[in-house]
């Protein structure tokens, strides 16, 4: 059974590379462009990993991280954030991961195989 991932991620065009290179790692994505679309989609379903950005506009990552796991510590979270200080805000220490973003997903593929296969 294929692993799911939602991506939450307000950059439109990172949302189409993300879900199609994971696609082709095996994993079934879903994506959404805000914390409040998210909590939407995970209302209706379950996913093996968040993988989530920390800067978005409204609600951003850390606090959708709080509410996500209050909801469901089951998950794996990945921070994904384009901001290397945020790792050491206390806040990002209850996520499973955090990568900086790049163009090369090498590093939150890697972060993805160790978390969920």
């Amino acid at each position: 059974m294929k692993k799911r991932i939602l991506v939450v991620d307000d950059e439109k065009n990172l949302r189409i590379l993300y879900k199609e290179e994971l696609k082709e790692d095996g994993y079934d994505v879903q994506v959404a462009d805000s914390a409040e679309t998210a909590f939407k989609i995970l209302d209706k379903q379950e996913f093996d990993a968040i993988v989530l950005d920390v800067q978005m506009p409204g609600m951003n990552g850390l606090e959708a991280m709080g509410h996500m796991l209050h909801k469901n510590r089951k998950q794996a979270i990945i921070l994904n954030t384009a901001y290397s200080q945020f790792k050491d805000d206390f806040e990002s220490w209850s996520a499973d991961a955090y990568v900086v973003k790049s163009s090369d997903l090498s590093e939150l593929k890697e972060k993805l195989r160790e978390l969920v296969g």
